[in-house]
């Protein structure tokens, strides 16, 4: 049996600022923005290549805005972190650990993303 992740909440403050920060900035692929009551907006965002999406909006999650912490993986993290900063992201520098190499940044309400280089998955 397959058990796929397919998407994450991340809790957000302002509903269309942080759609703007994904799609604009981050690059995310604005797959839907579905008003469903005055309670309940689900936006659904996904990175480019990536079989799992995050959900934004109002009545999606209970956790407080910026506390939500997810990792995207790339194959060049130099590439990625030159198109992040390219997009007005406030990407930090390259770091080397002893199991990878990591960019870092965060949305405008603090939740944090780390991004990987994994040139070859098992």
């Amino acid at each position: 049996m397959d058990w796929k992740l397919e998407l994450l909440a991340i809790p957000v403050t302002d509903v269309d600022r942080a759609k703007a920060f994904y799609v604009e900035q981050a690059g995310f692929i604005d797959d839907h923005d579905h008003v469903v009551s005055d309670e309940i907006r689900f936006v659904q965002l996904t990175p480019p290549g990536s079989a799992c999406s995050i959900a934004l909006g109002l009545g999606v999650s209970d956790a407080e805005p910026g506390s939500a912490r997810a990792q995207l993986v790339v194959s060049d993290i130099d590439a990625a972190r030159a198109e992040l900063l390219a997009r007005g992201v406030d990407a930090g520098e390259v770091q080397q650990f002893p199991w990878g190499r990591f960019v870092f940044f965060e949305d405008p309400d603090g939740n944090r993303w780390s991004v990987q280089e994994l040139a070859q998955r098992s």
